[in-house]
């Protein structure tokens, strides 16, 4: 059975798509596509290469039953965009980065996990890095909020067979 990849990008890999990662996964896991589907997460610049997600993030995280303590910060490779079926940004500025990195083949695989949020809704998930915990609550909720849409998405793209994803709705 093939697998679908979805990779959650952020500036750093540090706060938001580590974060995003885990909040996906664990909606993964309970709609039952823990099989057919496989998570990852980086970001655009390689600030924190190696690096464990945020200590705020992780806690705060923690706090809602999420682990991120197992993931480390990555920076995007050419290779990721022949890899992922779905490259999910947290805001237009990285949304950006990616497109103009992407080969033009694979540019439908791009887009903002905010659009799987129901209406009405932010734009971008906010980068909480610089201000205090109500940033990083915000970033949950928002993730949490986008995820229930994106497993949904999935759980109708997956039936009846993995091979018929489509990353464009």
């Amino acid at each position: 059975m093939q697998r679908v990849g979805l990779l959650f990008v952020c500036m750093g890999n540090i706060c938001r798509s580590p974060t995003a990662e885990a909040v996906v996964r664990y909606h993964v896991e309970r709609a039952g596509l823990a099989d057919r589907v496989w998570l990852d997460s980086a970001g655009t610049h390689g600030y924190h290469i190696g690096a464990p997600p945020d200590e705020r993030s992780q806690a705060h995280a923690a706090r809602r039953g999420y682990d991120l303590s197992a993931l480390r910060a990555r920076r995007v490779e050419a290779a990721d965009f022949q890899r992922f079926e779905l490259i999910l940004a947290m805001d237009h500025g990285n949304l950006r980065w990616l497109r103009d990195e992407c080969p033009p083949a694979e540019r439908h695989k791009l887009r903002r996990m905010m659009e799987f949020a129901p209406p009405p809704r932010r734009e971008e998930v906010p980068d909480p890095y610089y201000g205090g915990p109500a940033g990083f609550e915000l970033v949950l909720d928002c993730l949490e909020s986008a995820a229930q849409g994106l497993v949904a998405h999935l759980s109708a793209q997956l039936v009846p067979a993995c091979g018929n994803f489509r990353s464009q709705t």
